[in-house]
């Protein structure tokens, strides 16, 4: 389906679309080129999908960027991948900026350099009036961490006797998470073809529609994303609901 084929209802656009960003090593091998030129090409896709979101009126984009686990592979992988995210973030922050985008981050940043810290800390900082849209960077993020977080928080909380854990209902929790003015994603992209979430926004994903791809994430291109919003708007959402 190309770009022209493409009619999306501008009243069922999702309010919040999040992606597991999968495929840029397969992407690297398939092509005949270094690791490191498939992360590169991936950080590009992120530029065209924020373009496309601006284009349609999505409100916010979570982005599942490095993952708790990912602190696993290769030093020189890792050593890349940061410096990757320095230069892209460096170059993009004026455009940001300048399309009244909001960055938000989702995860702990401990494990990161001070270099990323200080780099993670502007974006949010200097871009905190923004209103037109919601960029969510789920950095060094893991679903089961975020929630074991929110519990440790809430057990310091009851012990300082202003909390009353008998009474806590979902809501409540949810004011623990990472953002909870973040409303839940109505959509979840995952490309390359791995039916998972792998610990992804694991609370927050209880009603969300998943969508999956084998498109590789650095051919991921704007119409793929329509293409996705356009599966999308051709569901019922039900919320554990019956709709006669």
């Amino acid at each position: 389906m190309s770009n022209d084929e493409i009619h999306l209802d501008p009243k069922k656009i999702p309010h919040h679309i999040a992606i597991i960003m999968d495929g840029n090593r397969r992407w690297a091998q398939k092509n005949s080129v270094s690791l490191i030129e498939g992360h590169r090409q991936g950080l590009e896709r992120v530029v065209d999908i924020l373009d496309a979101c601006n284009s349609i009126g999505v409100k916010i984009l979570t982005l599942f960027a490095f993952s708790k686990e990912n602190w696993k592979r290769s030093h020189q992988e890792i050593n890349d991948l940061m410096k990757l995210f320095k230069f892209f973030f460096n170059r993009e922050f004026n455009k940001i900026k300048e399309n009244n985008i909001r960055v938000l981050h989702s995860g702990l940043k401990n494990n990161f350099g001070k270099d990323i810290q200080n780099i993670i800390n502007t974006l949010v900082d200097e871009t905190k009036n923004n209103t037109k849209s919601v960029l969510n960077l789920a950095i060094n993020y893991s679903g089961r961490q975020e929630i074991i977080e929110g519990i440790k928080s809430i057990v310091i909380k009851s012990k300082n006797c202003c909390f009353d854990i008998q009474s806590m209902d979902e809501e409540d929790f949810r004011d623990f998470l990472f953002h909870p003015e973040i409303p839940d994603p109505d959509l979840l992209i995952r490309t390359s073809g791995e039916q998972r979430i792998s610990n992804f926004l694991l609370w927050q994903s209880a009603y969300t529609e998943f969508y999956f791809t084998d498109v590789l994430w650095p051919d991921f291109r704007k119409e793929n994303f329509l293409g996705a919003i356009h599966e999308f708007q051709k569901r019922e959402r039900r919320f554990g609901g019956r709709f006669e």
